[in-house]
């Protein structure tokens, strides 16, 4: 279906677990992005053989010709060329390509949508061809969609749908993007997991939910809503630039691990920040 990306995970049985990694913004492009942090996650990633997901602006992308944005302070000097955005699929490619294996999809963010709507060229579908040329498996995502994991315990299945979507809006400097949970709760009730990002906040809210199942029976399960903060660090030191020139706060940086295991046929989740 589309827009709905399905993983299978077979025979699994005691003792089984896997990690996920749920990481967005990182601009990487962009001089203000802590690249050594980023692949520090990405390295743990390997390690724990996670599956990883990119949830939007992995392209920092504003120094294109006619971009209003564009600044030669926000441009590293490699990248001062007239292809300037083959330049940069080619130097987000080679620092993903390490971690094509693990990279499952990659979404699309605003960053990404703006060079499509003004130059008609699609970042992700390129760096996807790059990292798949690399040995991975990776698919294009959209702005927003499903994904959904499908698990076999013996002959029963379990599912768990992660709805993601990159963001909208501004900084929410008091409420962090918080309350947009309890809108997306009520349209998106099939989710167990709904993960955004964008206005590079972070935070980890359960919401324990009564259930009703097809046999009658009432059960209680849980809704993660999840927000990941990024890797670009536009504050600096506080002196100068766009962030605070508009006021805004300093952010966190990093990504979001979820961890599934199994517990007596259910499978279990664990939501953790891994932030600096």
């Amino acid at each position: 279906m589309d827009n709905v990306l399905t993983i299978r995970i077979d025979n699994i049985s005691s003792g089984w677990e896997q990690y996920v990694m749920l990481v967005s913004d990182q601009h990487h492009d962009s001089p203000h992005c802590d690249r050594k942090l980023e692949k520090e996650h990405l390295d743990k990633a390997k390690e724990r053989n996670a599956l990883v997901f990119f949830g939007g602006d992995t392209f920092d992308a504003m120094q294109a010709h006619h971009d209003p944005r564009a600044s030669y302070d926000h441009l590293e000097p490699f990248l001062l060329k007239d292809n300037y955005l083959d330049a940069i699929v080619q130097y987000n490619a080679e620092f993903y390509k390490p971690y094509a294996k693990n990279i499952v999809m990659i979404g699309v963010g605003n960053h990404e949508s703006s060079v499509l709507r003004h130059h008609n060229v699609s970042l992700i579908d390129r760096l996807v061809i790059e990292l798949n040329r690399a040995g991975g498996r990776v698919h294009v995502g959209g702005y927003g969609g499903w994904i959904r994991l499908m698990f076999e315990i013996s002959t029963a299945r379990r599912s768990i749908n992660i709805k993601y979507y990159h963001g909208s809006g501004g900084e929410s400097p008091v409420t962090k993007g918080v309350i947009q949970t309890a809108r997306q709760a009520a349209f998106l009730p099939d989710a167990d997991v709904v993960w955004n990002g964008h206005n590079h906040n972070q935070y980890i809210l359960s919401v324990p939910r009564e259930r009703l199942s097809g046999k009658g029976k009432i059960y209680k399960d849980i809704c993660w809503f999840v927000r990941t903060p990024g890797y670009s660090d536009d504050y600096g030191d506080g002196s100068k630039g766009w962030a605070v020139e508009k006021g805004l706060s300093p952010k966190s940086f990093g990504c979001i691990w979820l961890k599934f295991y199994l517990n007596d046929s259910v499978i279990g989740i664990v939501a953790e920040t891994d932030i600096r």
